[in-house]
């Protein structure tokens, strides 16, 4: 007898693989004609009023088809700037891989539990062997370094803050203090308000003249907060800010540290796994120095959003600032040899992450990642190079990384002249960005505002960094 009754929860094998297979067509579908879409478009302020108020209602009685709602996801996908699209070379662009994408579906489908190593020791083990990999083949952290996969960069700051905090500081925090560099982040600064640091004590440290952080500022800045009674317990490098790609001098900011035993935390959501190209690993030599690292997976990996990392030298202390226990949990068990990473972060409940990070590196291989990364470093090099040789434009730093700032140059000294250069700084702006095929930003950085172009997205190859070239040099010969 068929104890099994019909629901529309739980559809048969056959209704599962049409769904799957009309899902996916959309994607090929989409995917196929992402060379051609606009990274953005107008939407007549009227229509998208009515399609956002279209969602803002609630969920039906009775369902509808599958094929209805993919069309509805569809329109609502295509109201949006086109951040899977090659020509997005605003903020710093997601990748999106088709099959870390796959990766998802599938962990979302099995649906296992990630908090507790008990629960799915196998897929533990996947998980903190991909962690333990980028410790310390990526980072360099000696063997035993491992950490956690985290929602994105700002999580991991805020996780390696209070790591930090209860190391150095432990339950009296009121006078502690931490030390940043003008470029640094904002999730820094967010992260310690979070973790109950006030922000009359986060110290930020002037940068010098490439924008890395100035060291014996921040050692002076120390030496007086202690005199006042003060207690400095951690100091945060950059390894790729978001304005230009500068890096810190982590090698001499590691030494400061240790000296004046800090926690050395070095935020390399941008230009962490560059390390996985000669270039990128000689530009951030002393990222190894450090006690905890900050990566984004969905920045130079090219995964999903929703896809960061926090990696330390020693996981003990990570764990001590973020374990706990309930009485529901006391049947689960533990693994002995793997980790609960409920005690590594901020999170219970959480999903399996490491099979979206497992399975690309695993399907194309370290090497495929390191040409792509080379590539977006060649591209950025070329932007660098044919700007710099245009007279009307200022490029006042050669790219560290991939992103390179620019605007135009005053045509004489003076406060008139460098107002003017702005506002044709901000016209040409608008000119680059005009017809809707790619996308740039602006920026502000010791009170200049610059565009920034930056070349991250997988999809970005030489032929979409000349679109924007051209489309600079057009904007740049009508101004």
């Amino acid at each position: 007898m068929d104890i099994h009754r019909a629901s529309p929860l739980e559809p048969d094998q056959g209704t599962m693989a049409g769904m799957a297979h009309l899902v996916t067509q959309r994607v090929v579908d989409f995917l196929a004609a992402l060379d051609d879409r606009p990274t953005h478009v107008t939407t007549a302020p009227e229509a998208e009023a009515r399609l956002t108020e279209s969602f803002l209602s609630g969920p039906p009685e009775n369902g509808a088809p599958l094929e209805s709602l993919m069309d509805r996801l569809g329109e609502a996908a295509g109201n949006a700037i086109e951040s899977a699209g090659p020509r997005l070379m605003a903020a710093s662009p997601g990748g999106g891989l088709y099959s870390s994408a796959l990766a998802e579906f599938y962990t979302r489908a099995l649906n296992r539990y990630g908090t507790l190593a008990a629960a799915s020791p196998a897929l533990t083990a996947l998980e903190e062997g991909v962690l333990r990999w980028m410790a310390r083949d990526v980072c360099g952290l000696p063997p035993g370094g491992s950490g956690v996969l985290t929602t994105g960069g700002s999580t991991a700051n805020l996780s390696a803050l209070v790591t930090a905090r209860h190391d150095r500081l432990g339950e009296d925090i009121g006078q502690g203090t931490l030390y940043v560099g003008e470029q640094a982040h904002y999730s820094v600064a967010k992260a310690a308000r979070i973790a109950g640091i006030p922000q009359r004590h986060i110290r930020v440290i002037p940068v010098d003249g490439d924008l890395r952080m100035d060291l014996d500022a921040a050692a002076e800045r120390i030496r007086a907060d202690r005199a006042a009674g003060l207690r400095p317990f951690l100091l945060v490098a950059t390894a790729g800010t978001t304005d230009t790609g500068a890096i810190d001098p982590l090698t001499d900011a590691g030494d400061l540290a240790a000296r004046e035993e800090l926690w050395f935390h070095v935020d390399a959501a941008y230009g962490g796994f560059f390390r996985l190209t000669a270039r990128g690993r000689e530009r951030t030599a002393g990222l190894e120095r450090a006690d905890s690292v900050t990566l984004d997976p969905h920045k130079a990996l090219f995964l999903p959003f929703g896809t960061g990392a926090l990696v330390v030298r020693d996981p003990a202390r990570l764990h001590a600032a973020h374990e706990g226990s309930a009485p529901a949990l006391q049947d689960v068990g533990a693994s002995g040899v793997l980790p609960d990473y409920a005690g590594r972060g901020i999170e219970l409940s959480r999903e399996n992450r490491g099979v979206r990070v497992w399975l690309p590196l695993h399907l194309h291989g370290l090497s495929a990642f390191r040409a792509a990364l080379d590539e977006k470093l060649d591209l950025a090099a070329r932007l660098h190079r044919v700007l710099s040789a245009d007279p009307r434009l200022d490029v006042p730093w050669r790219p560290e990384l991939t992103a390179v700032a620019f605007a135009v140059r005053p045509e004489s000294a003076g406060t008139a002249a460098r107002r003017d250069a702005e506002a044709a700084t901000l016209r040409l702006l608008d000119r680059i960005n005009a017809d809707g095929r790619a996308m740039v930003h602006s920026t502000t950085v010791a009170g200049r505002r610059l565009i920034r172009v930056c070349v991250l997205a997988h999809r970005t190859h030489g032929e979409h960094v000349d679109e924007v070239l051209d489309a600079i040099a057009a904007g740049t010969a009508a101004l």
